[in-house]
């Protein structure tokens, strides 16, 4: 996507998670906010590269390995799952802002979605929206998921892996 297309991006990323969007959602993915290049994002089938998040909640969640041509394939088998992904902050985050005043929205869409279960995604998301969720009635899982980057794919594999497992999920 084109800079100049930056105008569209967010109705593009709404329209592209509403087609993966489950009916019944039994897992929430909370993470902080899409990325900044206009041309990624979880949801969108066509990501070349720098698609870590995507591939290691496909190996946590699916218990295979993701495929960059049949990526329209597994956004289905996860929304089969009832596994959704949304964003603590629907826009991208810019370099030093803080997330806090994003709460609140946060919560409300999330409660909205009536997911029966919810995990957050980095550290500043667990600590910034899980008390929040918890308030509004919502099961969080307890387990601080680190984002699959950074060197921190082994741990998310081995926290999303414990998350599954509290709540009954075999992969």
């Amino acid at each position: 996507m084109d800079v100049r297309d930056a105008g569209q991006a967010r109705p593009r990323r709404d329209a592209a998670a509403a087609r993966y969007r489950p009916d019944t959602i039994e897992l929430l993915l909370v993470v902080e906010a899409p990325p900044g290049a206009l041309d990624r994002y979880f949801y969108f089938a066509d990501v070349p590269d720098q698609d870590s998040l995507f591939r290691h909640v496909v190996r946590a969640v699916l218990g295979g390995e993701p495929s960059r041509t049949g990526k329209a394939g597994q956004l289905s088998c996860l929304a089969d799952r009832g596994v959704f992904l949304i964003d603590l902050k629907p826009e991208p985050k810019l370099e030093g802002e803080t997330l806090e005043g994003c709460v609140a929205d946060l919560v409300a869409r999330a409660v909205e979605l009536r997911p029966r279960h919810v995990t957050t995604i980095k550290a500043n998301v667990c600590d910034l929206a899980q008390p929040a969720l918890r308030a509004a009635g919502l099961h969080v899982i307890e387990q601080r998921v680190p984002f699959p980057g950074s060197g921190q794919q082994r741990r998310f594999l081995q926290t999303m892996g414990d998350a599954l497992d509290s709540i009954g999920w075999r992969r």
